[in-house]
């Protein structure tokens, strides 16, 4: 099943690429726990502790297409690593200031988000350079996709590491700086320095000049919000079966099954459009989510948990194929950054309203919250298909590499990838 994933992890720079982009973004997937912890430390309230992390999401999610644009235009390494260094230079502010002077924590929180590099986007246009088959490159978006999930599930507990062993401060300091060695390798790589986007057509709107895209765009916030929801809905759950420790529990199964149907995804080789391979997943998400309203005892719980996480790894990997054949040519890093985006607006809403839904009608409406947003995207996707169905033409060519500018691409595989 994983022979996929090994074949790719031995071909020449897949593995540093991989390595180095989950490094990189460390600061990213940690920093609502590592602000919320360092603030508290410093005796700071919840409330000032919530509203940062809340302003580096913001800046974050505006940060990301931006700068995704910039390594359309400029290449990755004149922008990812100006980009790592300026965040990490912006939290180390943070660091040292505290919540003492509430502007200035304001503005460095808000640099550190804005100024996030845009690794993950980097990294889904590299690989058609990379990889040596169409086929290949669909599981590497799988195995990035699970990637992801694991990530998001170890960098909170590197975080409690770092604390229990030093400070919430030296916290901060240490993950910024790993994010940067991270970012450095990548950028240092061959492939990231031969990468060139392909000839872009200006537009003010970018990437988002695409239908299909924004079509899929719809569909993440949805999927987005139905993650988010489900992390407050098992707090308000937890409280009531045993604390943090079921919480735990629960989340880490959600993390399990994405692994689990990530990879069993990622081993196939998939035939057809991938735009209706996403309404079926979408459709077994959304049912998936259904029965979290049963709310039976931890260790049922804990097993529907895992089982609402199966699909979502597959829907992720599938739409990273579908951005691709629908991102307007020489967009590629934009638009992937710009599902990114969506999808962490979407899980922010979807915490912003399960909070309400847990006050006014307690833990099984807030697990009822999934379904119906998944229901919703379900919804977007059947009434866009036809836009999704019409990939754009200036879509065929996702970047170039100086091999490809010399004539020398690889035998039977353009960069220029089709799903």
């Amino acid at each position: 099943m994983a022979s996929g994933f090994a074949e790719i992890l031995r071909t020449r720079h897949a593995g540093r690429l991989l390595t180095g982009t989950l490094v990189g973004r460390l600061p990213n997937a940690t920093a609502p726990i590592a602000i919320v912890l360092f603030i508290r430390d410093a005796g700071g309230s919840y409330s000032l502790a919530g509203a940062l992390a809340a302003v580096y999401g913001l800046t974050n999610a505006v940060g990301q297409p931006l700068l995704g644009r910039l390594v359309d235009l400029r290449g990755q390494p004149r922008v990812q690593l100006p980009a790592a260094l300026a965040s990490a230079l912006a939290m180390a502010v943070f660091a040292f200031t505290g919540p003492d002077d509430l502007a200035l924590a304001y503005t460095a929180v808000a640099a550190a988000g804005l100024f996030t590099p845009p690794l993950e986007g980097g990294l889904r246009a590299l690989w058609p350079n990379v990889l040596r088959r169409e086929d290949q490159v669909h599981t590497a978006y799988a195995m990035d996709a699970i990637a992801q999930e694991v990530m998001f599930t170890i960098g909170p507990l590197l975080v409690t590491l770092c604390v229990s062993l030093w400070s919430p401060q030296t916290a901060l300091l240490v993950i910024n700086a790993v994010g940067v060695l991270g970012a450095l390798s990548v950028v240092v790589s061959k492939p990231s320095r031969a990468w060139r986007s392909a000839p872009r057509e200006a537009h003010w709107l970018g990437a988002l000049r695409s239908p299909g895209l924004l079509a899929l765009l719809g569909v993440f916030l949805f999927i987005g919000a139905a993650l988010g929801s489900i992390t407050v809905a098992g707090v308000s759950y937890a409280d009531g079966h045993g604390g943090d420790a079921v919480y735990g529990w629960l989340m880490a199964a959600l993390g399990l099954g994405a692994l689990i149907g990530g990879t069993v995804y990622g081993s196939r080789r998939w035939t057809g459009a991938p735009e209706v391979r996403l309404r079926v997943l979408t459709v077994f998400l959304t049912l998936c989510y259904v029965p979290l309203v049963l709310v039976p005892g931890p260790v049922g719980m804990t097993l529907l948990c895992a089982l609402a996480g199966v699909f979502l790894a597959p829907a992720i990997a599938c739409a990273f194929v579908v951005v691709d054949r629908h991102a307007p040519r020489g967009t590629v890093t934009e638009a992937f950054s710009w599902l990114v985006t969506t999808f962490t607006v979407g899980a922010s809403a979807g915490t912003a309203v399960a909070g309400p839904v847990v006050e006014w009608g307690g833990t099984r409406w807030a697990f009822a919250v999934p379904a119906l947003v998944g229901a919703a995207a379900l919804v977007v996707l059947t009434a866009t298909h036809r836009v999704l169905a019409a990939p754009v033409d200036t879509a065929r060519v996702t970047g170039s590499s100086e091999n490809d500018r010399n004539g020398a691409a690889q035998p039977g595989f353009s960069t220029g990838h089709q799903a």
